[in-house]
């Protein structure tokens, strides 16, 4: 049995306002119970010795309807870039996206991890890609015939993987988790549940062994990772970076997490994020 703790976070305008409630997680074999309790211990501070790996949907930009309706601001592409700069280039974005879409959506000069662990790009480097499921085409058309039907249904492919959306349809969530969970059975691959979605994937990789990937770099090697997602696929992703020394921060409503650090949501992140930028080019450490 391990001990975690969960830190709700609440701020000002500096980050000397921060009030934080502790929550205490009992660990064991996954299962958490929570018994909330006051405390002062501070978010860990972002520094020049930090490996920064940020989720995409969810962490930095809000979610939305479909997978294409999400825009990055000028205005957090420089705030990356920053950090990214005071970092020493120890910035990466970790997401299920695939990196091409990523990429296309305009933040290809960061360090990528892309279908959950399954593609790796360097900033401005070529896509590093695991072997396509020879049977992906098979599950993508029995995919999109089953939304055909169902309105409100979407079918994301993806390089290595094929996602189901129902958050236009959430009233087909049963038959959505059925006909992927059957399908995957059938192929030897593997669902992989998130927000309003099921993920048809391989068995093997995920957010955590691409952030452990990484670390291995001579980019990120020895330094002291950070790992901040909203959801339960960003729970590998936790456990690695806590695993080698580091923070782990679940952005969004309290829930069961291998965290120990919470912000509320996407302007929470953001907000913390450019004080960390502000605090470290003013103080240069």
């Amino acid at each position: 049995m391990c001990v975690s703790f969960l830190f709700f976070l609440t701020y000002g305008d500096d980050d000397c306002d921060i009030h934080i409630m502790l929550q205490r997680n009992v660990i064991a074999k996954r299962s958490i119970r929570r018994n909330p309790s006051e405390s002062s211990m501070p978010l860990p501070r972002i520094t020049r010795d930090t490996a920064l790996f940020l989720d995409f949907d969810g962490t930095l930009v809000m979610l939305a309807d479909a997978p294409d309706a999400v825009v990055v601001s000028q205005d957090l592409h420089l705030l990356l870039s920053e950090l990214a700069a005071l970092l020493q280039n120890r910035l990466a974005i970790v997401s299920g996206r695939a990196i091409s879409v990523l990429r296309e959506l305009g933040v290809g000069d960061f360090t990528l991890v892309g279908s959950h662990g399954l593609e790796i790009a360097m900033a401005n480097s070529p896509i590093e890609r695991a072997d396509r499921p020879e049977a992906l085409d098979t599950v993508i058309s029995a995919l999109e015939k089953f939304a055909a039907t169902r309105a409100g249904i979407l079918v994301e492919r993806k390089p290595l993987s094929v996602g189901l959306h129902y958050r236009l349809g959430p009233q087909y969530e049963g038959e959505c988790r059925t006909i992927t969970e059957t399908l995957a059975s059938e192929h030897d691959l593997f669902v992989q549940k998130g927000k309003m979605l099921f993920e048809i994937r391989p068995k093997h990789g995920d957010k955590g062994q691409g952030i452990r990937e990484l670390m291995t770099r001579r980019q990120f090697s020895g330094a002291r990772p950070m790992f901040i997602g909203d959801d339960v696929t960003d729970e590998n992703g936790f456990e690695a970076v806590l695993s080698l020394g580091g923070d782990a921060i679940l952005v969004g409503e309290p829930r069961a997490s291998a965290a120990q650090f919470l912000l509320a949501g996407p302007a929470e992140v953001v907000n913390w994020l450019d004080m960390a930028r502000h605090r470290m080019k003013k103080a240069k450490v």
